[in-house]
């Protein structure tokens, strides 16, 4: 079988509501409070434009994208980071650490789900213990080398972390960042992302006794590169490499993140993509406090 790091098919969910989940902020920093100036029916329907926009500009490109519709009462149910789908065609689910965030885990589109993959594992019982581990946001997988990139927070525990690496056996890097609030930074997919070839990350918001091994990990395998810190305020870290049909790649950000790119930076990734497709995500970003990589779950 063939092994690939990025998907030519994903799954997105069009959200039936879209406002700031204020369940969410005490830990995702990046996300503002409800706009007392615009009604949540206007917040969804310009959400939703955004996200038609992306999900079109995707497929033009020849990748696969298969739709949900989501649930009212999960704002956050346009970010599907509750699965995890593997290319022996098996499927995890995940603790979440918002009460409505887990219930965007319905019977409905598991049962979807399972028509292709085989649902392995479900780690939703750790939710009664406040113990919580996101899925593909808390962990940047790199698939080549069976790697996992983990960055410790509140919604990410280490030990649930660990335990999740040995039993799937994938060698886990694992760490603690500082971000600009001084706290640990809710995901890991905030501030990083794995690509074929090369890898995208800020190396400034890591703690500095976990430095050294993770500059040596990124640069075992792939071209590195670097990622300011205050690029993150602009979900630069939140990216996503897939593939079309034809194997070519390319990378998925917001246009907020590409226009925050240098030069430099862009001339790197268009030697490592055939293109960066980028959407306008201001609605989704202001809100939500995630952008496009939080937006697609890679269907293996």
């Amino acid at each position: 079988m063939n092994k690939f790091q990025s998907a030519n098919h994903i799954l997105m969910i069009e959200p039936l509501e879209f406002y700031s989940n204020t369940e969410t902020h005490s830990s995702n920093h990046y996300q503002k409070h409800n706009s007392e100036s615009l009604s949540i029916e206007k917040i969804t329907n310009s959400a939703i434009l955004e996200f038609n926009n992306l999900k079109n500009k995707i497929q033009n490109k020849g990748i696969k994208v298969t739709t949900f519709k989501g649930i009212k009462g999960c704002p956050d149910h346009i970010f599907p980071n509750w699965v995890a789908t593997f290319e022996d065609k098996t499927m995890h689910l995940f603790p979440m650490m918002a009460p409505n965030r887990r219930l965007e885990k319905t019977p409905q589109m598991i049962d979807e789900l399972s028509k292709e993959y085989k649902l392995a594992e479900d780690l939703s019982h750790y939710e009664q213990k406040n113990i919580f581990l996101e899925s593909t946001s808390s962990i940047v997988f790199d698939r080549l080398n069976n790697r996992a990139f983990i960055g410790f927070s509140p919604r990410t525990n280490k030990e649930l972390a660990h335990s999740w690496c040995k039993n799937n056996n994938f060698e886990m890097i694992g760490f603690e960042t500082q971000g600009h609030t001084g706290d640990p930074i809710y995901h890991t997919d905030v501030f990083m992302y794995v690509g074929t070839n090369m890898i995208g990350i800020c190396l400034d918001i890591i703690k500095p006794e976990y430095l050294d091994q993770v500059t040596r990990e990124i640069n075992k395998y792939h071209d590195v590169m670097l990622l300011e810190k205050d690029q993150l305020l602009d979900f630069c870290g939140n990216a996503i490499e897939l593939r079309n049909q034809d194997d070519e790649k390319f990378l998925i950000m917001s246009s907020r993140a590409r226009e925050a790119l240098h030069v430099s930076q862009e001339e790197f990734l268009l030697n490592h993509f055939k293109e960066i497709i980028h959407a306008d995500l201001s609605t989704i970003e202001l809100y939500g406090g995630g952008s496009a990589r939080c937006m697609v779950t890679e269907l293996m």
